[in-house]
């Protein structure tokens, strides 16, 4: 059987596809070849270069991890426990408050006498780029008790006061300690911490060397704001203990803080200070629209 010139014959490639030339002779399209791949390899240095710089701008700008070393802040947090600290909001202006547990740096003696870590050649690029608590770096961690401007007392044994407000600190003070030490090293105080500095102490007040331990030097045992690294907000390691740093609901009681309370009366003072000059101002229009009265002898005006 005979097959027309459009037609291919069975089993033969059709017009166009490969090695069969087009209708009008040319030869078909060659596919493109495509690139080939990179080794995995090849691209491996590069891959762990992004990684780095990554892990270093993490570190440096938005969260840190810290280790704990020392059982100060028990139970809230337990000697080897890892914890994240926020970096982030301090760049904004935001400034440590009440309750907050965060890291700052020795402000200055604090950690004498303490023993330094030797950490091997490894640890040390891994603590410094953040993937794992620096050994080098002198930090501290300790809870907020006090803000720049706040009074903060203990005697006895407790309770310890913020602005005369007592705190109620059995959801998170060591269970068998007391909120203060009776001794005459700093477990007694009365302070006025000074503006841009705050008063710390550890949740294990009888095993913390904390503000109250440190008025003698200066300072007087108050932490500079610009020392404070960041806030710690959750127990990142070991996974048994993982659980978030909230504020605890002591510090929100009405009339703890000192610039809340005196809000109310500058506010009212400045809406009032217009509407008494608005006043003063019409009665001295109305006094200069009255004629004036002489007055002789011994008799008064009407």
């Amino acid at each position: 059987m005979s097959t027309g010139p459009d037609t291919a014959a069975p089993g033969s490639p059709a017009p166009g596809e490969t090695g069969v030339p087009g209708p009008e002779g040319t030869e078909p399209p060659k596919p493109a070849k495509g690139k080939k791949p990179k080794s995995f390899w090849k691209e491996l240095p590069l891959l762990i270069g992004i990684a780095l710089i990554l892990a270093l701008v993490i570190k440096t700008f938005l969260v840190q991890a810290f280790s704990i070393p020392s059982d100060s802040m028990q139970n809230t947090l337990q000697q080897g426990d890892r914890v994240l600290v926020d970096k982030l909001t301090p760049w904004f202006g935001s400034e440590p408050e009440r309750g907050e547990v965060v890291v700052f740096k020795d402000p200055g003696h604090w950690l004498d006498g303490e023993p330094t870590p030797d950490p091997n050649a490894v640890q040390k690029v891994l603590g410094w780029i953040g993937l794992m608590p620096s050994a080098d770096e002198k930090d501290l961690i300790k809870r907020v008790i006090a803000v720049g401007g706040d009074t903060v007392e203990c005697k006895g044994t407790g309770p310890v006061k913020v602005n005369g407000k007592a705190l109620n600190e059995k959801n998170y003070v060591f269970e068998g300690n007391t909120p203060c030490t009776v001794d005459d090293q700093g477990g007694q105080f009365k302070v006025t911490v000074p503006k841009g500095k705050i008063w710390v102490m550890g949740d294990h007040r009888q095993n913390s060397l904390d503000s109250r331990y440190h008025q003698n030097q200066p300072g007087g045992g108050a932490v500079p704001v610009d020392n404070v690294v960041g806030r710690a907000f959750v127990i990142a390691w070991p996974p048994t203990r993982w659980g978030t740093l909230p504020v605890p609901d002591t510090f929100d009681q009405p009339g703890i803080s000192q610039a809340m309370s005196a809000a109310p009366a500058a506010l009212g003072l400045a809406g009032a200070l217009p509407i008494v000059l608005w006043r003063r101002r019409r009665v001295a229009a109305r006094l200069d629209s009255v004629p004036a009265t002489r007055v002789s002898g011994g008799g008064t005006a009407g």
